[in-house]
């Protein structure tokens, strides 16, 4: 492995890790609403990347992109999927819905693949189909076990899975991106943070200090950890980018069952089985696809 993706495999592993150990940071602001703590991490985003952009001088895109209103406007339902995952996540936590949020993120590179080839026409082969039909039976088995469909999961993982689209389509980078989609969401974030603050409920008012910190501490957590994982993306093959991202949702499964000791029972166990088989099937279809041409020149 060349130096380069070395440091591309760090860059992405460190992102996924922090992902993965995210439920500690926002097990800590439980005494604050999901709502406002996504609210505070817009805000604070947007504040750390204006600053990135001040100190790199980059701020000539934003002159050409106010030009092409189809590009501000698919940044602008890209910045509403974002809020949607975060705000559903933040929830989750505080809600001891560690596991189901792990699970969204397990699903997650088949929802990719089904979303490629229902909007990108993109063919998927055959193995790939396979999982998707393992994940599809994983999402019937907790749904018919649960009761109910297992909809933080399933929102988790379609609302990271069309944004990803929308950004794989998007002209923009990583940094420029995050930019405008909190641009878009910070209007509505600070009338509510006013609007709370008016009415003697917002954390500004009635949180402590350390409470303020760690909602100051959201946005660069939030954007370095984005940044984290765009530099390693540059660097590394997407078959190595796709084994390293089970890291996160890994991470989420052992801190929901071993730490915060939320309920698992066996029946439930056959749901996950049958996802991780997906998964087992997707990456190594992935690794045997990728290095087919190198066995064939050999």
């Amino acid at each position: 492995m060349s130096q380069e993706s070395s440091k591309g495999a760090l860059y992405a592993a460190a992102a996924y890790a922090s992902w993965g150990l995210f439920p500690l940071f926002f097990k800590l602001l439980s005494q604050v609403g999901a709502l406002e703590v996504v609210a505070h991490r817009t805000v604070w985003s947007l504040a750390f990347v204006l600053v990135l952009l001040a100190v790199m001088k980059r701020f000539a895109w934003m002159r050409e992109l106010l030009s092409k209103p189809k590009v501000v406007a698919a940044f602008a339902v890209s910045a509403l999927l974002l809020a949607c995952n975060w705000l559903v996540y933040v929830w989750a936590v505080q809600n001891d819905h560690v596991l189901d949020a792990s699970l969204g993120y397990f699903i997650n590179p088949l929802v990719n693949v089904a979303l490629g080839f229902a909007v990108l026409r993109e063919r998927p082969r055959k193995l790939q189909w396979l999982a998707v039909g393992l994940a599809a039976a994983g999402v019937l088995w907790l749904t018919v076990q649960g009761g109910r469909l297992p909809w933080v999961a399933l929102t988790l993982a379609f609302s990271f899975g069309i944004y990803g689209l929308l950004r794989k389509i998007a002209p923009l980078g990583a940094l420029e991106g995050l930019t405008v989609e909190t641009l878009v969401l910070a209007p509505l974030a600070i009338a509510a943070l006013a609007w709370w603050s008016w009415q003697g409920h917002s954390a500004f008012v009635i949180g402590d200090g350390s409470t303020l910190l760690l909602l100051l501490l959201a946005g660069p957590l939030t954007a370095v950890t984005l940044l984290l994982f765009a530099a390693g993306a540059r660097r590394i093959p997407m078959t190595t980018l796709g084994l390293l991202q089970y890291i996160a949702p890994s991470i989420q499964f052992g801190l929901g069952v071993w730490l915060y000791h939320e309920p698992f029972q066996p029946t439930r166990m056959i749901g996950f089985a049958l996802i991780w088989a997906a998964l087992a099937v997707y990456s190594l279809e992935g690794l045997w696809t990728s290095r087919r041409p190198a066995l064939q020149a050999a």
